[in-house]
């Protein structure tokens, strides 16, 4: 049976899966872009592409999240209750203290981010600060800090770096139909086999970004349901947890950072609006907050007998 020890190291294990996976989807995508123009320049730029926009992003995600969300660090002297919090916390998780930020935002909201635990920052929202108390704050810092021990934040990142790709190499072969570039010069006397690619390469420019899309939204999806269960099992209080989601469920505060290259980094949506359709719910990065508070109660309902 999968526990938290192991689910760690599947994590590990599917990072470098989702990478390969992708990898193979990027340079697929190259091939039938290059035989749709007859142009080996394609492929070469799709993996060129592919090895440095990963390099980066691998690396600088963390910082670009921050700055998104305008976080500031802070000493234990800023905020001395937070910080014990967080320090109590990841003693028990047994993780290094990670870095501390706190946002601007009135929201009641959090995120963690980091590559892995020696390099993890949690930031938390000035509006969780004024309206979560102490066991409600806990339980959000514990979800945070779970994403961190999961190393949920390294797949997260991986499968957003590679969406990214997918997207922006699909968008350029969709552009250069117009524009020109690499489709201004497509090969002559290619014959029907080059037809073919040339329409297999349009349907795909489509439906790949989708396809990924879809899969990064499942991603996120179930790693913040087992963020909450690892959150409760580290502090051993679902109903702090609870209590906290219950006051976000109703936060109507507007995020004014709130990007969606950025949202499933956030322990809830930070969009908020109306009632989703089952349509919007489809492509949203978290599971809606009556779930997550039903699947919590039963846990606890379960810890009490």
């Amino acid at each position: 049976m999968q526990n938290l020890y192991t689910y760690q190291s599947a994590n590990v294990h599917r990072t470098w899966l989702l990478f390969g996976v992708f990898f193979v989807v990027v340079m697929g995508l190259g091939y039938v872009f290059t035989m749709a123009y007859g142009d080996p320049s394609f492929i070469i730029f799709a993996a060129l592409f592919s090895i440095i926009y990963s390099f980066i992003s691998y690396y600088a995600s963390a910082s670009i999240a921050l700055s998104l969300a305008r976080a500031k660090e802070i000493e234990k002297s800023d905020n001395p209750d937070l910080w014990n919090i967080v320090e109590n916390l990841a003693i028990t998780a047994g993780l290094p203290m990670p870095k501390l930020y706190i946002t601007p935002e009135l929201q009641i909201n959090a995120f963690a981010t980091g590559r892995d635990p020696k390099h993890a920052a949690v930031a938390v929202t000035q509006g969780a600060l004024q309206r979560l108390n102490k066991t409600e704050l806990q339980g959000v810092i514990a979800h945070e800090l779970s994403h961190v021990g999961n190393r949920d934040i390294l797949v997260s990142t991986v499968a957003a770096i590679l969406a990214g790709i997918i997207s922006l190499i699909a968008d350029l072969f969709l552009r250069s139909l117009f524009f020109g570039g690499f489709g201004g010069r497509r090969g002559r006397g290619g014959g029907e086999a080059q037809e073919v690619f040339f329409i297999a390469a349009i349907v795909l420019s489509i439906l790949a970004p989708i396809g990924t899309m879809l899969i990064q939204l499942a991603i996120s999806r179930r790693r913040e349901a087992l963020a909450d269960a690892s959150g409760v099992l580290l502090t051993r209080y679902p109903e702090g947890l609870i209590s906290a989601l219950r006051k976000i469920e109703v936060d109507t505060v507007p995020m004014a950072s709130a990007k969606d290259s950025t949202a499933h980094m956030w322990l809830d949506n930070p969009f908020k609006g109306k009632q989703a359709s089952w349509w919007h719910k489809l492509f949203m990065t978290h599971p809606p907050v009556e779930e997550r508070i039903a699947a919590l109660e039963k846990m606890s309902g379960m810890a009490a007998e």
